[in-house]
């Protein structure tokens, strides 16, 4: 096991697992800017090291995180905004994070202690699985200040409840409780708070011990069907069936199913 440790963010690499820990409790984790630079490099680190073959994110305290603190930001250089700004800001912030778990190339679990709200929210649903205590809260809190959705939140809810009720969820702002959002399908498991992290740990090491590329492949093909067209779908499933059975993890599949034994997958 490998740890490095942060005031605001650990980490730690145990059992090809990299645990991402927000860590500021009495902010509720809210996201400094300082935790979100770091957060993306460590999504972007356990995409290039074959050691990592899963990704957790959670939280300490009793909040998973209660969305962007801007206090952390970098100073903008002036007090005058110009067209442009707050766009870029969302461009090059929120919205980085959120592909930086889309895109990163492990499996990625949320493990959701506490309320999740705003850039939080949607952090989690970005991940490939979700699991929450059942004190989980799930809140779209942009419409209760007035902003609109950020962090791909419009983007991401649509596609995993519909359009009629992200528009519910969103227009209103009410907080959503872990048993409810998983009957909407935006969590897979609720399990009580004290079993939070045994729960992930067994997720994410019987992720580990898949076969990563297909994992990866297969999380890039269905991210991507969301926004394509049949043809499309189909021509980069063939694609991705065609470079996935040059790797070992393939090969060592279709060896241990003819042989009768259970396969070793090593990653690769």
């Amino acid at each position: 096991m490998t740890e490095a440790q942060d005031a605001t963010i650990l980490h730690r690499t145990d059992n090809n697992v990299s645990w991402i820990t927000l860590n500021r409790p009495d902010a509720m984790n809210a996201l400094t800017w300082d935790q979100r630079e770091r957060v993306i490099t460590l999504l972007a680190d356990a995409s290039a090291d074959p050691a990592v073959r899963a990704v957790v994110i959670t939280a300490t305290g009793k909040g998973f995180c209660a969305g962007a603190d801007l206090r952390g930001a970098p100073a903008s250089g002036g007090t005058d905004r110009v067209a442009g700004d707050v766009a870029r800001m969302i461009r090059l912030g929120a919205q980085r994070l959120i592909t930086a778990v889309l895109d990163c190339e492990k499996p990625v679990i949320a493990a959701v202690n506490g309320t999740a709200a705003g850039i939080g929210a949607h952090l989690a649903l970005a991940c490939d699985l979700v699991i929450a205590a059942d004190t989980a809260r799930f809140i779209e809190v942009f419409v209760r200040r007035g902003l609109v959705p950020d962090g791909g939140g419009a983007y991401l809810l649509p596609r995993l409840v519909g359009p009629q009720k992200a528009k519910e969820l969103m227009f209103f702002g009410d907080a959503l409780p872990a048993a409810e959002a998983a009957g909407l399908g935006l969590v897979n498991k609720v399990v009580p708070s004290q079993d939070l992290e045994a729960v992930a740990r067994e997720w994410a090491e019987r992720l580990a011990q898949g076969p990563t590329r297909a994992i990866a492949m297969t999380k890039q093909l269905v991210n991507a069907s969301l926004d394509g067209d049949r043809a499309t779908a189909l021509a980069a499933e063939a694609t991705a069936q065609e470079i996935n059975m040059a790797t070992a993890d393939a090969n060592e599949g279709v060896a241990s199913f003819v042989e009768r034994r259970t396969p070793k997958y090593l990653g690769r």
